[in-house]
């Protein structure tokens, strides 16, 4: 069964993530080792900085540079984006270009300021009538946000996928109320969110080492059948 990164700053030069395609391909051979096939490459779109049509081309350029030194037993690389919310997401034209390539899939950043109804209605809304997948990037950020607990409530009765950063279950401090998300079945797929190889490494093998120690290898595999059911692989 094929493993997934479901989250990765990877592609060179265009966010916050990897500075050049030295440092891409250390992460990425970082991962290979970690035995991930695929790597979902998501850099950060943020509507109040980017044009969804030059973010694309952005995107296009920094993966056609990589493919150039690209080696074939690399894992596979799809591309997508971690969408930041914004007020009228939910009616967004041009929507689309942001989804996991090859599917009907979304990472979603929630803000981290203070949501309100607004937030879930246009939740609703991209889900029950635009039809797309939303995963949730890293939800577990915001467990610590007293005022928006109401909501999270409300998002963990939502048909949503939420994603969990290998490094909260890394960090011995957040790690038990992490691994309690799993086994409620409130958090669903991984991802390593790396953004170099110095600051926030490739961690996905400690994540998953976690997991399958403390849950069993068959809660692992049933994450990597979950992530193959989204991704059509």
């Amino acid at each position: 069964m094929s493993v997934f990164d479901f989250h990765s700053h990877i592609l060179p030069g265009i966010d916050d993530g990897s500075r050049n395609i030295e440092t891409s391909i250390n992460m990425i051979n970082k991962l290979k080792e970690s035995g991930v096939e695929i790597i979902v490459a998501t850099p950060h779109f943020y509507a109040d900085k980017d044009r969804v049509d030059t973010f694309v081309n952005n995107r296009e350029v920094a993966y056609e540079d990589l493919m150039e030194i690209y080696d074939n037993d690399m894992p596979k690389l799809l591309l997508g984006a971690e969408v930041a919310f914004f007020k009228g997401i939910s009616k967004a034209e041009k929507l689309s270009q942001l989804l996991i390539e090859g599917t009907n899939a979304m990472l979603l950043e929630l803000p981290f300021t203070k949501w309100d109804e607004s937030v879930i209605n246009e939740l609703e809304y991209l889900i029950h009538q635009r039809k797309i997948t939303i995963i949730l990037a890293h939800l577990e950020r915001y467990m610590g946000i007293l005022w928006n607990k109401p909501y999270i409530k409300k998002i963990f009765e939502m048909p949503v996928y939420i994603q969990i950063n290998a490094e909260s279950l890394i960090d011995a401090k957040r790690r038990n109320s992490v691994l309690k998300l799993f086994k409620k079945e409130q958090a669903h797929l991984l991802g390593s969110d790396c953004h170099g190889m110095h600051h926030r490494a490739p961690n996905l093998r400690e994540g998953r080492d976690i997991i399958e120690d403390k849950l069993g290898r068959e809660y692992l595999d049933k994450i990597d059948k979950l992530g193959a059911s989204i991704l059509g692989v």
